[in-house]
């Protein structure tokens, strides 16, 4: 042999008898491959064999049981012989002395690319566990982008190791389950191939959570005799329906594996009961046509519960999945589940990629399913190019295999899971609380952003702060995670009982003054024994509920003052007690509105006064101080109670966002909502909702809620509108 050519393990043919059961077992398996491509595996296994000899696994068996296993869940599959042979080899390259050169030397380049693919890196130095099994995997995802067969072995690798995990460590089972959950069920779902990502997720809980595994295991078997019969008759006259209808079928009813009502227990908060309530069944027809047909007919067998029914024929998941779902009401008041699809969307459903390689699939399914896969790893690859680690190319790989999540970066370069829909606030709040409470705007890939703007995943975002800024209750509106949901009620809580206490205090010392006295003068016996008398715990919580409405500031005042105000001549003679004075004629100086007192002063939806309106404040049970337009059409009602008259006006310096309508005659051709929605933008406005007050052929009156700053703003937006060639008339609505 020259120099610097490849060892090539050279073996005699094995005896027929020595060839071991598991090796046979995987012949068994794989009957669908000719006689040389037989031929192939047993030669396979013999350089196997001999590359592992005196390995064994941590169970005490030869190591080359592995390999073959794999191989035999991949011949489960269908998969062709380049695939199985490069299963039996996949550990050779890294484990044994064999090399690339040795493996594509006797069974191909495409057999050697694929067990590279598959082989993990080098012995390098790493800096973790973790960066060391990211580099493994960015490895092995840019081997899958040139061909989808090194993550089916991978796969099937994980699988058996799945399996056979007893044998190992309690933290290693620990660490590998939770891989086997985070990533490799997960990429299984992706690649539609729901029969090795159900056994991928069942064998990580049970390794997870053994003890919750083993009780809700038992509970699923233990099904109560009453269930098995209704089940039975549902079946039944499901069965009876469709076989009336000529409809050549195969119904089976569906058990749920312990990990999906795991799954379901937590994330829908719901008792096992709650989730096995339910009867699964599976219809599988022979065409399209034939699955439509029988839906009809499963809906004249029970009614269809509205809003329920899917279909993923017409519109297939991103994995390839096909399949009529619906929802049906069940005669023993339990909802029955019922998905149809054709044999071939089936074989797709339960395989996904590996559908291509076993069967001839007529409609294609198969091989659409391989496409959607190729293109997906082809677009994350190229998406994922300038990623700075593997870290971070792993977490944004999980981005992608979890469509719910959104995967974002700090400007330090940190990752920060979200849930889909999330808003560059819900970003700040999961930095830190105080970050989320004084967030004033954002950068979005250094491009300023408002905080109500929603990310994607791989953006880049830094929150700008101010000291001074603090939540508000319009936040509430577009948040999406709970953490800064919570965050920003305890806030609010805190800050509106501090603007209450504070507007509580100046309404009772107003009503006070017009009884000739202050709070300051009344004393601190008397205002111990009022709070007492009404179970106040201090005086706060009354000057808040003052505020809030709970409390009329002028009865207050005349407990008060009963003491320490001199009556006038005619009033509360023999009694001591003080006549209720207006409100309106006690407490001359108004309120001050700046825009921060949004948790007890609020703006009436009637008129939506805006600042620089000429404005009036009614005091509402647990609203506090509703503040109207003077020329409010319900104010003239509101005279009838002049006690609950509370004067206010703007502050000279007012900020914030205010909500204001507008009623807009347009001429009604197709486009022009949008040229008007467009225009209110153009003006720095936002649009909360649109209505059509009428309609005719030539003429829409549209009414549009918008967010303003001040009178100037709504000045900008009413003439930014106005110049639109279509538009008749603008007025504030």
């Amino acid at each position: 042999m020259n120099p610097g050519e490849p060892a090539i393990v050279q073996l005699p043919a094995p005896d027929a008898d020595a060839v071991p059961d598991y090796v046979r077992a995987l012949e068994r398996d794989a009957r669908y491959l000719g006689p040389e491509q037989c031929a192939l595996l047993r030669k396979a296994w013999a350089v196997g064999a001999a590359a592992h000899v005196g390995q064994v696994r941590q169970s005490g068996e030869p190591y080359i049981t592995h390999p073959v296993a794999v191989a035999r869940i991949l011949a489960t599959l269908g998969l062709d012989v380049e695939t199985l042979v490069a299963a039996i080899l996949h550990d050779t390259i890294e484990d044994t002395p064999i090399t690339r050169d040795d493996v594509a030397a006797q069974f191909g380049e495409t057999v050697a690319e694929l067990v590279d693919g598959v082989t993990k890196l080098e012995k390098l130095s790493f800096a973790n566990r973790q960066e060391a099994a990211a580099e493994s995997f960015r490895k092995m995802l840019l081997a899958m982008s040139r061909d989808l067969r090194v993550i089916l072995i991978k796969l099937a690798d994980r699988l058996h190791n799945m399996r056979t995990l007893g044998a190992k460590s309690h933290e290693a089972r620990r660490r590998i389950a939770v891989e086997t959950l985070d990533i490799y069920a997960p990429i299984a779902q992706r690649l539609g191939m729901n029969l090795i990502r159900a056994e991928l997720q069942d064998l990580g809980f049970r390794a997870l959570h053994p003890w919750r595994h083993a009780v809700i295991a038992k509970r699923i078997a233990s099904r109560p005799q009453a269930r098995r019969d209704a089940l039975a008759q549902i079946e039944a006259s499901l069965a009876q329906r469709l076989a009336l209808e000529k409809l050549e079928h195969e119904l089976v009813s569906r058990v749920k594996a312990p990990w999906s009502v795991y799954s379901k227990m937590r994330a829908q908060h719901r008792s096992f009961a709650q989730v096995m309530d339910v009867f699964g069944f599976r219809v599988v027809v022979d065409s399209v046509a034939d699955c439509y047909h029988a839906l009809g007919v499963v809906h004249s067998v029970y009614k269809p519960l509205d809003g329920r029914f899917r279909d993923f024929i017409a519109i297939p998941k991103a994995n390839g999945y096909q399949s009529l779902h619906t929802v049906l009401f069940g005669p023993y008041g339990s909802p029955i589940e019922v998905q149809i699809r054709t044999r071939e969307m089936h074989l797709v459903a339960e395989r996904g990629v590996a559908a291509h390689w076993a069967y001839k699939l007529g409609s294609e399914a198969g091989n659409n399913a391989q496409l959607r896969a190729a293109s997906w790893i082809a677009n994350l690859v190229e998406s994922q190019r300038g990623t700075g680690s593997s870290l971070e190319f792993l977490e944004n790989v999980k981005a992608d295999l979890f469509p719910d999540e959104v995967y974002l970066f700090t400007p330090k370069g940190d990752i920060l899971s979200l849930p889909r829909n999330a808003t560059a606030l819900d970003f700040a709040y999961a930095v830190h609380t105080d970050v989320g409470n004084h967030a004033v705007a954002a950068r979005v890939d250094k491009r300023f952003a408002p905080l109500r703007v929603k990310l994607v995943s791989g953006q880049n975002v830094e929150i700008i702060t101010a000291k001074a800024a603090a939540p508000s209750t319009q936040w509430l509106e577009f948040v999406a995670t709970s953490k800064a949901r919570t965050a920003i009620r305890q806030s609010l809580k805190q800050l509106q009982h501090e603007d209450a206490v504070q507007l509580g205090h100046y309404m009772l010392d107003r009503a006070l003054i017009g009884l000739g006295t202050s709070l300051d003068r009344v004393p601190m016996e008397r205002i111990d024994a009022c709070l007492a008398e009404n179970r106040y715990p201090r005086l706060e919580a009354l000057l808040a509920d003052i505020a809030l409405g709970n409390r009329m500031p002028m009865q207050v005042a005349a407990l008060f003052a009963q003491q320490t105000a001199k009556p006038k001549r005619g009033e509360g003679k023999g009694k001591g007690k003080v006549k209720n004075a207006p409100l309106a004629t006690v407490a001359r100086e108004p309120i001050l509105i700046s825009g921060s007192q949004r948790g007890v002063i609020s703006f009436a939806q009637c008129c939506m006064p805006i600042p620089r309106d000429d404005i009036m404040g009614y005091h509402t049970a647990g609203k506090g101080v509703v503040v109207h337009r003077m020329d409010c059409p319900n104010v003239a009602d509101y005279r009838k109670s002049p006690e609950r008259w509370v004067p206010v006006a703007w502050d000279r310096q007012v900020s914030g966002d205010f909500n204001v309508a507008i009623r807009i005659e347009v001429e009604n051709h197709p486009g022009v909502l949008a040229q008007v929605a467009a225009a209110i933008a153009n003006a720095g406005s936002n649009i909360e909702r649109v209505e059509y007050l009428e309609r005719d052929s030539n003429i829409a009156v549209l009414r549009f809620a918008i967010e303003i700053t001040d009178s100037r703003h709504l000045d900008e937006v009413i003439r930014g509108v106005r110049k639109l060639s279509v538009v008749q008339q603008v007025q504030r609505g």
